[in-house]
């Protein structure tokens, strides 16, 4: 029996380039003829004519899906839709603009056959983004990098492989604000990656605005890391560092010593000094009601506690079972 490979395509506003997906993805599928696919576009509240062209290519094509989201509800929601929907033994996100060429889908399936669970697709290149663009995903890989409790990638795509266990570990997130590849990564699993040129967008414009980007960089980094929660504990430690000694000095040289060293403090400059000293102690104290907080954080997400790959069961023969 042939192993089924399902095909998430989240789309918004992509009518220009449905057409040519769809062709470029059946001449992908029919060199791989050993295996079985099935298609299940995202649509995720569109505005333009992506509906009306994927329902004529589903009169043409029965392992065509589509689904219809009521409103534009973004795209990890999307994908995940797609996630949950697809039955196949792997199922592969690809994005519907062009970018993530569908050719690569053979090599994915390759490194799945040869052992992989997960194959994550990262970019060579960022085409023609803006220089702020690159500059905002070079530091945002860098920050999650040093305060994630994840492995992020840099430069992974969500144009990636996953296999059949992979997908029902994923279905069991039940978090709102998500980054789909951050939960992937979380997971774990045996994974491998390939690296690919990104080509020129052909029709129409991202959907992934600055805006966008900037609160999907918010969420990875408030959803994959509690140090934005830990950072007034750590300022107020500081502070504390700095004003505790210096206010002892100030005590003892200014009003035990009477002020051998003629430093001369002014009572506004002591009243700062203790100020500081206060502000300190309130930094902590948030701190600590941070680690609450995190705790809340966790719990809330609701994660699974652990994640098995896959068991195996001690088998006996007769013979063993009657000693």
């Amino acid at each position: 029996m042939k192993k089924l490979i399902s095909i998430v395509i989240p789309i918004y506003n992509e009518e220009e380039n449905i057409p040519i997906l769809i062709s470029e993805l059946e001449k992908v599928t029919n060199a791989l003829a050993s295996y079985s696919f099935e298609f299940i576009f995202v649509d995720d509240g569109s505005i333009d004519t992506s509906v009306k062209v994927i329902k004529e290519f589903t009169k043409k094509n029965k392992n065509l899906r589509l689904i219809e989201f009521a409103r534009n509800f973004g795209k990890e929601a999307a994908i995940s839709a797609g996630i949950y929907e697809a039955v196949g033994d792997a199922v592969v996100i690809i994005d519907a603009d062009l970018q993530h060429p569908p050719k690569h889908i053979t090599q994915f399936i390759e490194l799945w056959e040869d052992g992989a669970e997960v194959v994550v697709g990262v970019r060579n290149n960022s085409g023609k983004q803006s220089r702020l663009k690159q500059l905002g995903s070079m530091w945002f890989y860098k920050i999650m990098q040093r305060i994630s409790h994840t492995d992020i990638t840099p430069y992974a795509t969500d144009y990636r492989l996953i296999d059949r266990c992979v997908v029902d570990e994923f279905n069991r997130f039940t978090e709102r604000n998500r980054m789909t590849r951050g939960l992937i990564d979380w997971l774990g699993f045996e994974r491998r990656y390939f690296y690919f040129d990104t080509p020129e967008r052909q029709h129409g414009e991202a959907s992934y605005t600055m805006t966008k980007l900037i609160s999907l960089g918010l969420n990875s980094i408030t959803g994959y890391s509690m140090a934005p929660l830990r950072l007034a504990g750590y300022l107020g430690i500081v502070v504390l560092l700095v004003s505790a000694p210096l206010g002892l000095f100030v005590l003892i040289e200014q009003y035990i010593m009477r002020d051998p060293m003629q430093l001369k403090f002014t009572g506004s400059a002591s009243l700062g000094i203790a100020v500081l000293f206060l502000v300190g102690i309130v930094l902590v104290c948030l701190g600590l009601v941070a680690l609450y907080i995190a705790q809340i954080h966790t719990e809330v997400i609701n994660r699974p506690l652990y994640v098995v790959r896959r068991k195996r069961t001690q088998t006996h023969t007769e013979g063993q079972l009657l000693k």
